[in-house]
């Protein structure tokens, strides 16, 4: 079984079409959609996960400095959601930060893969590697 469902969270519609694009190379005919800040993000979830008729996101790549409401805080309201299925989406730091203070507080959210930007083939390959049955 692949992925079918992935979110993107991310301000830079750059980095969310190479993304994109990068994804779609390594899963057949996923469904990827783009939310520009974590508010957007976490309206997305509340929108598709509760819903028969809607596709939940199975992956969602987080990016930690965004406008409006940042991963952090989207991590914050995320882990306090309840939805169906929610053990089978899987959150996945992507961002530029590599500071500690960012580290650690993702740390205390909870157990997330940490990427460093760019997402490469090699990172992706990896990422997929852990999130595929």
């Amino acid at each position: 079984m692949g992925l079918n469902s992935i979110l993107l969270v991310d301000d830079d519609n750059i980095t969310n079409f190479i993304n994109k694009r990068l994804i779609s190379k390594h899963l057949e005919n996923p469904k990827i959609e783009v939310a520009l800040n974590g508010e957007e993000g976490i309206d997305y979830i509340k929108d598709n996960c509760n819903s028969e008729d809607k596709t939940c996101p199975e992956l969602i790549l987080l990016d930690i400095n965004m406008p409006v409401m940042d991963g952090i805080e989207f991590l914050s309201i995320f882990n306090k959601m309840d939805f169906n299925n929610k053990e089978n989406v899987k959150v996945a730091i992507l961002t530029t930060s590599s500071n500690q203070k960012d580290v650690d507080k993702v740390k205390n959210l909870g157990d997330f893969e940490y990427i460093n930007k760019p997402l490469t083939e090699a990172k992706l390959k990896n990422l997929l590697s852990k999130n595929i049955d």
